[in-house]
This record gives structure tokens, sequence and C-alpha cells, in this order.
């Protein structure tokens, strides 16, 4: 597998600011300190270019982000005050879950230490949410030729929103939705697939919805792809949350998705989506522990033997 990461655009926030951005340097060190992947599997990931953000984002929409001339109501929807490394830490940010993607379809999984920003429209940002992600990269596969269907496994507890609302006239992509019934976003965009959750939900009640609904998305065609958003933020100590899931059981959501991709051959690309515990620490060690699980499951070719 082959992991791409785009920590190294830095994004200073305000004082308190709600966003824990230094989740994403955190995971990157304890990967590499774990030596889970070898040092030339762990990549900086690219930019992605304007032609692939168009295939998904109005023109008038991305000038205006990319010119800083977005309107303070844009700005406030989005979460995170403009500059030109917001726009940046962005575009490689799909620039890594694009190149994850196409890992994905020559070697099986690729991963984004970042990334799943579904709650991001064609014309507009929203929820910490500044380009689609998901949707750049599977557009740009499709237009490629590299991609006819795909499913989106969305365990983000906030409704993929965004993702919904690009897809919903696309046969070819299926979105599966699993979140917390009265969390975030307030109006929810139906997707292919949606479970709403209440507030408290619980491992087995959480695993026994995610298993049913998964089979279902799985089963709804035949997927050159699936890309799995492993939102951290259904664990019990989560600030935005609401959901009571344990590590344990947030493990055992990674390990089913994982087991049943790698089972049906499915190539599989992993995103980190949403996390804010409140210890960031924590919220570092379900990302960390889905990356383990996923090194365990796709473990690297043996290099061929030298005779």
């Amino acid at each position: 597998m082959k992991i791409f990461h785009s920590d190294g655009c830095r994004l200073d926030l305000p004082a308190r600011h709600t966003f824990p951005i230094e989740k994403y340097r955190q995971l990157r060190e304890r990967i590499q300190a774990a030596g889970l992947v070898a040092d030339d599997r762990l990549v900086a990931a690219p930019a992605v270019g304007d032609a692939d953000i168009l295939r998904v984002h109005d023109t008038d929409y991305i000038e205006r982000l990319q010119q800083g001339r977005l309107t303070s109501h844009e700005i406030r929807r989005i979460g995170f005050p403009w500059s030109p490394q917001l726009v940046q830490r962005a575009k490689h940010s799909a620039g890594a879950t694009l190149a994850a993607a196409r890992a994905a379809l020559t070697e099986g999984l690729g991963i984004n230490l970042g990334g799943g920003t579904h709650h991001a429209f064609p014309d507009h940002g929203q929820g910490y949410c500044v380009l689609n992600d998901v949707a750049i990269a599977l557009r740009a596969l499709q237009a490629g030729g590299r991609l006819r269907t795909a499913v989106v496994i969305d365990g983000d507890v906030h409704q993929g929103n965004g993702t919904a609302a690009i897809f919903n006239r696309d046969p070819g992509v299926f979105t599966f939705s699993i979140h917390g019934r009265n969390n975030f976003p307030s109006r929810k965009v139906p997707g292919d697939l949606d479970i709403a959750l209440d507030d408290h939900t619980t491992d087995d009640d959480y695993l026994e919805a995610f298993e049913a609904g998964l089979a279902q998305a799985l089963s709804a065609g035949v997927f050159d792809l699936a890309i799995y958003l492993a939102g951290a933020d259904p664990y019990h100590d989560d600030r935005f949350g609401r959901l009571a899931l344990s590590m344990d059981g947030l493990a055992r959501r990674d390990r089913l998705v994982l087991e049943r991709c790698r089972r049906s051959a499915l190539p599989t690309v992993i995103t980190m989506s949403g996390g804010y515990a409140r210890q960031i620490a924590d919220t570092v060690a379900i990302h960390f522990q889905t990356v383990a699980i996923a090194a365990e499951l796709f473990p690297p070719s043996p290099s061929p033997a030298i005779t």
C-alpha cells in the first residue's frame, strides 16, 4: 500500500480554533515511528490541478476562492479564515486522494492521511471542507478512462451532503453514508443509501447497522473502486460526534470494511475524514489504528527472489 500526506502545507489557525490541524502531522510521525510502511511508501502528495478541480467545482467559486474574494458568509460557512495557505492545503489534500486512488487501482490500496472533505459542494465549501477531494478523484479517473463505477463508504459521523449532491445523477457512483441523525448538517442531501443513527448509539448497534448498510452498498453493483471515509468522530469523546463508539468499536468497523473489500478484490482508498476528540491524542490513535489495520490486511508483496 502507498500512503500520501499533505501536512507539509501549513495552515496557521487562530488560537482556540476548534479544528485540530496538528493531528495530521502527529499521525504521519506516529506512522513513521512505528515503521508501518517503508519510507518510500509514505509520500508527500502533489497538488491537484485546476482542470481536475473544475470537473467538480464551479469556475466562479474556484476563481473567487483562489483570489481571496469569497464573501464573509462563505468564509464563515467553511469555518477557516481565508489565506493562500488554505487554498494550497486544500489542493494538496485533494491531490493526496487522487494519488491514493491511482495507487489503489494499481496496488489494491491507497491511503490519504487527510481528506474526506465531503461537505464541499460544487459552488461552495462548508464544515471545514473547501474542495471535495473524493469527487475530484473520482471525476479525474472517470475522465481518464480508468474508472467506470465506484462506491463511497462514508463512516464520518456527519452526513456526506456535498458528495451526495455531486453524484446524485451519476449512476456510476453509489454513495453510502452512516451518520448521526441529529448532527450537522441540518439539511441532509439524500445519497443512494443513508443510515441515520440516534445520539449515544454504542458499538453493537452501530456495527449491526453498519454491516447491513455495507452489505447493501457493495451488492448494489460491480465496482472498480471503493473510497472509505474512516471518520474518527463517532468516538464517544468526540466534541462534535454525539455517538458513543469506543476505539475498539471503530477498529471493528475499519476491519469490517477492509476485509470485505479485500475479499472482493475491490481496490480501496482510505481517507481519514473527521475527528475532534477532546484529547487530540485520541483522534490520532483512532486514525493510526485504521492505518495499522490496513497495513496488516494489505501487506507489501514480497520482492522476487534473486537466483
